[in-house]
């Protein structure tokens, strides 16, 4: 059960330009920006974040991109936020049994050399304390540009944020992310815990 209830969306009017940009592309505002939404300027900081991100003119594919922040969240452990990017990712052209070896991605054959690389950094840099060597970073440019590496983290930077924030608040999952993860994650140790509705902390 989340611990600080969302507000309604028509309580933020301020955030009603940004909320229908979520509508348009998500289909829904999550939760986690309607909690955010008591803090207006702080809402719109990680929108704005968000949105220099998941730039459409960054040369990071956009679908690789949610699956380094589906593998930061697996390493913080934040089941919302594994099914947000679930549900991201196959918007964006992942297919659901990539998803599914997610877990086992450093010999799935679904996964080339360049992305598993891509995961191992986004598992390091998520990792605490950070796992990042010079070893595996000699191994990240010798498939991706720095330009590229600068992208990725951004990704990992922001799913930092919003693992602590939404495994900290208990953030109750919307319905299409709950379906999504609910049918794809199953092989890879995905629950729904305590961000389930009516969900007791552990359950």
């Amino acid at each position: 059960m989340a611990r600080l209830d969302p507000l309604i969306i028509d309580a933020s009017h301020e955030l009603a330009a940004d909320f229908a940009f979520f509508e348009k592309t998500l289909g829904f505002v999550p939760n986690s920006l309607l909690t955010m939404a008591h803090r207006p300027s702080l809402a719109r900081g990680l929108i704005a974040l968000s949105k220099g991100v998941y730039d459409p003119k960054g040369e990071v594919d956009l679908g690789l991109k949610r699956l380094i922040g589906h593998v930061a969240s697996m390493a913080a452990g934040c089941m919302y936020c594994r099914a947000h990017t679930a549900t991201s990712a196959m918007r964006h052209g992942v297919s659901a049994d990539k998803l599914a070896a997610i877990a086992e991605y450093r010999s799935s054959p679904l996964f080339s050399e360049a992305e598993r690389v891509a995961l191992d950094f986004a598992l390091a840099a998520a990792s605490q304390p950070n796992d990042v060597t010079d070893a595996l970073f000699a191994q990240l440019r010798a498939h991706w540009s720095e330009g590229q590496i600068v992208e990725m983290l951004g990704v990992i930077g922001l799913f930092g944020f919003f693992n602590r924030w939404n495994d900290s608040l208990a953030t109750t999952l919307e319905a299409e992310p709950l379906q999504n993860a609910s049918k794809t994650l199953g092989p890879t140790g995905w629950n729904v815990g305590k961000h389930g509705p009516n969900q007791e902390e552990g359950h």
